[in-house]
């Protein structure tokens, strides 16, 4: 009994160690891709900020609150379109005191060109009238003294009392006379005048400070980056918000300083917002950078970017996504970027004629998202490893399976 169980265990270790043999003799299952030759775009992907290529500041040259709003962002409005009203107390009284003065001047002007106040020449003409009836009652008299001087009926002493009365009549005539031309002289006329002149200014200068509380649109645009809110108080100088032209657009591409080297104007850019998804605006590099910048813990580049804007959809002061078109080569031989390894420098796994591998030391080009160029290292119809779980060494014989 013990001789059967002595062979059975040793047959079981015997099978055993030739499956593991077996198992260990097999060579391992490992992915391979081929080389292709296709077209390959090197796209610098990054971030920006969309701005107006033409704008303008919305600021308030007076000081007040900000009695109405009447712009949102992201509306469209007009050249001299008001975008907020404020409220600025005593504008409105002083602006009715200023034309009450101009209509008293105007009134004050009026009386002395007709020469003088009615009250003065009503008097005036008063009191001739009294004086010149008395003078002909004096005059009647005279007549009559003079008569009876000749018949010797009355004394010549009498005659001349009456006659000196006549000569006193006149003089006050021709003294009111007088005086009616002197009611109104130049220097009274100028003074009116100036006193006009004065009033309509203070007028002209009260519209100003009641417009000044009007602020208006200094261009056509959409605006945005409105800070204003109703109720805010502001001062002299404070800024409201800006106005903008959408279509073209601005793009500041924020460019990592070791990736500036790739970017040249004229290179195609493409944009998209994450709050749109689908779409994509297309433009094109502007303007390099003349230096470096912190952004946060960035050290960037500002590259200026125009892009087409027909439906004015993108919005200035989002921020999107930038892709500038560094490179492309056509017909380029390539392989996937995770067939590259940096073992010993930059290379790749082979595989040879009898299902071994080796390293190959390679040079790459441009690359895009899944593949890369070789420019240096493999052949038209090379097979390369890709990635895998298995520890496979340089000489190693592998089963090739391929994606």
């Amino acid at each position: 009994m013990k001789k059967i169980v002595f062979a059975v265990v040793l047959l079981a270790l015997t099978g055993g160690g030739y499956w593991i043999y077996q198992v260990k003799a097999t060579p391992p299952s490992v992915p391979f891709a081929k080389t292709t030759r296709q077209n390959i775009s090197n796209n610098l992907s990054t971030n920006g900020k969309v701005e107006p290529e033409d704008y303008t500041e919305i600021r308030s040259g007076v000081q007040g609150l900000i009695e109405r709003l009447g712009v949102r962002q992201g509306d469209t409005v007009a050249k001299g379109q008001v975008v907020a009203e404020l409220s600025q107390s005593g504008l409105t009284q002083e602006l009715q005191g200023a034309e009450a003065r101009v209509e008293q001047s105007r009134a004050d002007l009026s009386t002395l060109a007709a020469g003088g106040r009615s009250a003065d020449l009503a008097e005036i003409d008063g009191n001739l009238t009294v004086l010149r009836k008395q003078r002909e009652e004096a005059a009647v008299t005279v007549d009559t003294l003079d008569r009876l001087v000749k018949k010797q009926a009355a004394t010549a002493f009498e005659l001349r009392e009456a006659q000196d009365a006549v000569s006193v009549l006149d003089a006050r005539i021709q003294a009111l006379e007088k005086r009616r031309p002197v009611l109104v002289n130049k220097g009274d006329i100028e003074s009116v005048q100036a006193r006009v002149k004065e009033a309509e200014a203070a007028v002209a200068l009260a519209k100003v400070h009641i417009a000044q509380n009007m602020i208006a649109a200094p261009m056509a645009g959409v605006v945005y980056d409105l800070q204003a809110r109703a109720g805010t108080y502001l001062h002299p100088g404070d800024l409201l918000g800006s106005i903008g032209k959408v279509d073209p657009m601005r793009v500041r591409v924020y460019v990592d300083e070791p990736e500036l080297g790739r970017v040249a104007v004229g290179q195609l850019v493409r944009i998209t917002w994450d709050a749109l998804q689908g779409r994509e605006w297309l433009g094109s590099v502007e303007k390099r950078p003349t230096q470096v910048i912190a952004l946060g813990a960035r050290q960037v580049g500002e590259v200026l970017c125009t892009i087409h804007n027909q439906d004015h959809d993108l919005i200035p002061g989002t921020n999107v996504n930038a892709f500038i078109l560094t490179q492309v080569v056509d017909n380029a031989l390539t392989i996937p970027k995770t067939a590259v390894r940096r073992e010993r420098g930059t290379g790749v796994y082979l595989l040879q004629k009898d299902n071994s591998v080796k390293w190959v030391n390679i040079t790459t080009g441009a690359s895009d998202a899944l593949r890369v160029e070789v420019t240096g290292g493999l052949a038209d119809g090379d097979v390369v490893m890709l990635p895998s779980d298995l520890a496979v060494h340089e000489g190693d014989k592998v089963i090739a399976t391929f994606q």
